[in-house]
């Protein structure tokens, strides 16, 4: 390896691990953006091997942050928040992980606030469309069918 190549790398790396400190990464995103700024793939690999093994990349890390932001700040469901980790290509193991980060009371409590917030925007007389379209609507943001469909038929409390 030539002088010039060594140093290559070493500014790719240093590209690759601030792209990785602004905020949580996965493989396929550091991988990708690895060979976005000219890394060969052997290139690519031997160095997301050396920033996993710094910490700069951690995929249970990121589900776990990916999860609780999910929840937290846009109020998906697990759902959704499942699908998402799975796009990101994600173990299961991984995403596993990030899903026990939500805390089932907080769960519940979030999805009955958005379930009787929409309930008083929908206007619709009849109760049963009514109850309908804001069942649709919290399963569409990833919550599971029957919490939704629960907390509709107990009513406020």
């Amino acid at each position: 390896m030539t002088e010039s190549e060594i140093e290559r790398i070493k500014k790719a790396k240093v590209k690759l691990a601030r792209f990785c400190a602004y905020r949580e990464r996965t493989h396929a995103e550091a991988k990708s953006k690895a060979l976005e700024i000219g890394l060969r793939m052997h290139e690519a690999e031997e160095l997301l091997s050396q920033l996993i093994s710094e910490n700069f990349i951690n995929e249970r890390r990121f589900a776990q942050v990916y999860a609780t932001d999910k929840f937290r700040l846009n109020k998906w469901g697990k759902i959704k928040i499942l699908q998402g980790l799975q796009q990101k290509q994600l173990s299961e193991r991984c995403i596993q992980y990030g899903l026990k980060e939500i805390d089932q009371e907080d769960y519940e409590r979030q999805l009955a606030e958005i379930v009787w917030k929409k309930f008083d925007l929908v206007k619709e007389d009849d109760l049963f469309v009514k109850n309908r379209k804001v069942a649709e609507y919290t399963i569409r943001k990833g919550y599971e069918p029957d919490l939704v469909w629960g907390i509709i038929k107990r009513g406020r409390s």
